[in-house]
């Protein structure tokens, strides 16, 4: 399975992408799996995307939880919160 992974603010710039397609296995197929894909690349990934870190995630522009299951030709979006005024 293949989803599109597109970084925001903050998280782009510690991470120095902006978009990846990124492969996943049947038992990473949800927002958690997906992160601990990512956080096992270890360094700025492992610090950026620790579950201490206040960030929210999007599945086709709707917010996700953790358990949200993802499929094939997903857009995931991962941001920092954002405030208004």
């Amino acid at each position: 399975m293949s989803v599109t992974v597109l970084y925001f603010a903050r998280l782009r710039e510690a991470l120095g992408v902006a978009q990846e397609c990124i492969t996943l296995s049947a038992h990473a197929a949800s927002v958690g799996g997906l992160l601990d894909h990512l956080r096992a690349r270890g360094g700025e990934w492992q610090v950026a995307l620790a579950a201490t870190q206040p960030y929210r995630v999007a599945v086709n522009q709707d917010m996700a939880e953790i358990t949200t299951v993802l499929h094939d030709g997903d857009e995931v979006a991962i941001f920092p919160p954002v405030t208004g005024g």
